[in-house]
């Protein structure tokens, strides 16, 4: 994000990174991005 990438788009990541990884980890990554994009100015 510090370069440029949306919140939209780093969740756009997270999906696409679910099919490779799988739901349950996405699913843990989910608070920590949800942590961030709080955290950051929009």
């Amino acid at each position: 994000m510090d370069n440029g990438l949306t919140q939209a788009q780093a969740a756009e990541a997270l999906t696409h990174l679910a099919f490779y990884t799988g739901w349950p980890n996405v699913f843990s990554a989910l608070p920590v991005a949800k942590d961030v994009f709080e955290k950051r100015p929009k």
